[in-house]
């Protein structure tokens, strides 16, 4: 069965953002078009569908990390503040942003509030399991399958090593070559030095005919 964990992420965050798109409890708010992420950003997101790509990422994480809650989720989307002159620092992300995100999610049944030992938070529910396992299946069956190597394809680990030409100094070549491929190298070596003679005798033969025929 194909899971989350057998696509690439960012396809997966993607494509679960236009199936969330769909959903009437997902909607971005009046002021998602002017606010920024956190305070290490300078400004807001230029995709104007961010709100529900910031969601669909929001639940890949609760299904990959739950349980967990808000304050976990900042640090995991944060990011350095440029403060001009002086060092970096680390940044946490908008909370407001993430508690919204979370509260949506919970009110479409994808996620659940929960607690489990000393832990507690927010948790993937077998919906939203299945929510993610689907759009992870749609995006392996539009990925080209490997084709089954059949004799006349397969190759030997001899044939699928690089031929050696007469360029590569003979030496060299027998000093790289495997001790099977000697014999075939120097029987390339022969067969070259054989056509480059041919070549000269067929040369000196017409000059030698030009040269009668003045």
């Amino acid at each position: 069965m194909t899971t989350m964990y057998d696509v690439d992420s960012q396809e997966l965050v993607i494509k679960s953002a236009e199936e969330l798109k769909k959903m009437p409890e997902i909607k971005a708010p009046s002021w998602a078009p002017f606010v920024k992420t956190g305070s290490h950003k300078e400004r807001p997101p230029t995709d104007n569908e961010w709100w529900h790509i910031r969601v669909a990422s929001v639940l890949r994480t609760v299904y990959r990390l739950g349980p967990v809650g808000v304050s976990k989720l900042r640090t995991k989307y944060g990011g350095k503040k440029n403060r001009g002159v002086k060092q970096e620092r680390f940044a946490k992300g908008s909370g407001s942003i993430l508690r919204k995100s979370l509260q949506q999610l919970e009110k479409a049944g994808l996620i659940k509030f929960t607690e489990k030992g000393v832990h507690k938070g927010r948790v993937i529910t077998p919906k939203g399991i299945s929510f993610l396992d689907k759009i992870a299946s749609q995006i392996k069956g539009t990925q080209p399958a490997k084709q089954p190597e059949t004799p006349e394809t397969a190759k030997t680990p001899a044939q699928s090593k690089p031929v050696v030409l007469e360029i590569i100094p003979k030496t060299k070549a027998l000093d790289k070559a495997a001790p099977h491929e000697v014999a075939e190298i120097k029987q390339e070596q022969k067969a070259v030095k054989a056509e480059e003679a041919a070549k000269e005798a067929a040369e000196h033969k017409e000059t030698k005919a030009d040269k009668k025929s003045e």
